[in-house]
């Protein structure tokens, strides 16, 4: 086996990880603004902005029936 050969490593998906973040910041907004303003209500409201997307899905499958 050769241990001189080289590959090359094209990443495309750049843009769906700015989506994310943009996405991030809008629920982190959102949940800090609703939270009571205690240092405790922003913590909980950045670590809900990290699973938002878990609420998403509970509620299309409660929407759904499954």
């Amino acid at each position: 086996m050769g241990s001189d050969s080289t590959g090359r490593v094209t990443v495309t998906d750049g843009s769906w990880g700015f989506f994310w973040f943009l996405a991030y910041i809008g629920a982190a907004i959102y949940f800090v603004s609703v939270s009571d303003g205690s240092f405790w209500g922003v913590i909980l409201g950045l670590l809900q902005a990290i699973v938002w997307p878990v609420y998403v899905v509970y509620n299309v499958l409660v929407l759904l029936g499954a």
